[in-house]
């Protein structure tokens, strides 16, 4: 028979182990597929690490697919058309003239140059010196940050035909 303590490390080791395991692995196809595709198409002097940053606060801080990801006819986000741009699906609670009728396409190569991605993250302000529109937060991130958002933006693949 085995101790109380074997048995108590045994299921630690077990649990998180499997812990490990879930977390490592896509959720779904699409995201495995795309996971693969960014670590393809990264550009030269990016680390995974500046990219592996970026994502997180794309895809956990920002919640970016939010509004500029499709949805699916469930309502879900369409991972096959991650950050490929959508047709907002909010609302001003007073109606306001310049409201945005559609997201931009993130993935890829953004309409702006690395450095007007980078002051827009970091000041809230387009390349045109407009603040950017509601519902899009004015984000005031750091320079490393913002670089990092962009480096994962970059990796991606846009979807065929946007």
């Amino acid at each position: 028979m085995r101790s109380p303590q074997f048995t108590r490390t045994y299921f630690v080791v077990v649990f998180l182990a499997l812990v490990l395991l879930v977390s490592a692995a896509p959720r779904t196809p699409a995201q495995a597929a795309q996971n693969r595709g960014s670590q393809s198409t990264a550009t030269a002097g990016t680390s995974s690490s500046q990219i592996a940053r970026g994502k997180y606060l794309v895809e956990g801080v920002a919640m970016c697919g939010t509004c500029h990801t499709p949805r699916t006819d469930s309502g879900g986000l369409d991972q096959e058309r991650w950050l490929d741009g959508a047709s907002l699906w909010l609302l001003p609670a007073h109606p306001t003239a310049d409201w945005p009728l559609k997201a931009p396409r993130l993935a890829g190569s953004p309409a702006a140059s690395d450095e007007e991605l980078v002051r827009l993250l970091t000041t809230g302000i387009w390349k045109t010196g407009d603040h950017l529109r509601s519902p899009m937060p004015q984000f005031r991130m750091s320079r490393e940050d913002a670089e990092a958002v962009l480096a994962y933006l970059r990796s991606l693949t846009p979807h065929a035909g946007d």
